[in-house]
């Protein structure tokens, strides 16, 4: 059989039939192969978790009985998603065990679950040989790399949807942020067809913004959730007393939480905040989304136009804010760093 890696796989299966392999997106591929790393990392695939005498599983139920308040086997098994029957026997064992007590329910899957001094014991001790074997797994790491690996963490899991969602923050530019925002936005509008120009305007404009930073009067807010970058943008000085509202970002898996809105008030306050007399802004019709937010927050478009600068003809919009009451000149503008809930 010949194996046609160009295209794709053919296999036959056990009818002899003639099936197709296509090629797996490379985000499948990255998946998979870290699953054959982590299992491996984390012994999952030992007959006993961490030499407990339990399986991975049951390692699992356990910490969560310990995790919940008065749990009941429903929880568990919506938590774990393991089979309903499977969970079951498991709970059996860990009563026989004397490491669980159930209290009355109106059936079987909804008696509270709670662990018991022995149980509790069991729990301690399996715990505390986890943290240690992956504390000494991770102890070759700098303080900085360590960080680096909790937020890719965060990240994957945040990406994957797993657990509760993580809340979102605001915050001021640091040491760093320039480059990504540069790089993410360039590749976000790729698509577009906005390739090598848009690469250099990007790069431009965070270069000037860092080199002629004016404190009080200019500002670049991020987006984080889950220690990544979600979004950005920037309010910068445009002469005669007008702000201008640059480079608005959000990343596509943080849409819908509300974070273009933020940003937007954000800078629409920290304008009124400095004194600005307006805030003008220059995007494009096919951007919908962020033309929408510009709306709500009361921009109005002021000038249509055809332009090739991004190396193919597109129709860019300005939009423009007055401040009737010519601003507040606050001594220190707004730009504290808000933490949101989705």
């Amino acid at each position: 059989m010949v194996m046609r890696a160009c295209c794709y796989r053919e296999i036959v299966d056990n009818g002899n039939h003639l099936l197709q392999m296509r090629p797996m997106p490379d985000a499948v591929v990255a998946i998979r192969t870290f699953n054959r790393f982590y299992t491996r990392f984390i012994g999952a695939l030992d007959v006993h978790y961490m030499e407990s005498g339990l399986s991975l599983a049951e390692a699992r139920a356990l910490y969560e009985i310990a995790h919940r308040d008065a749990p009941v086997a429903a929880d568990i098994q919506t938590q774990l998603g393991i089979d309903a029957g499977y969970l079951s026997r498991i709970l059996r064992r860990f009563e026989k065990k004397g490491w669980i007590s159930r209290g009355r329910g109106s059936d079987a899957r909804r008696r509270p679950i709670a662990l018991t001094p022995e149980g509790e014991a069991a729990f301690a001790a399996l715990d505390a040989r986890t943290r240690s074997r992956i504390a000494d797994k991770i102890d070759r790491l700098p303080a900085p790399d360590q960080r680096t690996l909790a937020t890719a963490l965060e990240s994957i899991q945040t990406l994957l949807g797993g657990g509760e969602a993580a809340p979102w923050r605001l915050r001021t530019f640091r040491t760093g942020d320039m480059g990504m925002i540069a790089a993410r936005q360039s590749i976000i509008y790729e698509p577009y067809g906005w390739r090598r120009e848009m690469e250099a305007l990007q790069g431009a404009i965070t270069s000037a913004f860092l080199r002629n930073f004016k404190p009080g009067r200019e500002q670049c807010w991020v987006a984080e959730r889950a220690g990544v970058m979600a979004g950005s943008v920037f309010l910068v000085d445009a002469g005669d007393d007008v702000a201008q509202l640059r480079l608005l970002y959000v990343e596509p898996w943080a849409r819908g939480l509300g974070i273009g809105q933020a940003l937007v008030a954000e800078c629409v306050a920290f304008a009124r905040a400095a004194g600005y007399a307006k805030l003008v802004l220059w995007t494009h019709t096919v951007l919908e989304s962020a033309r929408r937010i510009y709306e709500a927050a009361g921009f109005q478009i002021t000038e249509v136009a055809m332009h090739d600068g991004f190396g193919k003809a597109e129709q860019g919009e300005t939009w423009e804010l007055e401040f009737g009451d010519g601003g507040e000149r606050l001594v220190t503008p707004t730009g504290i760093e808000p933490v949101f809930q989705p």
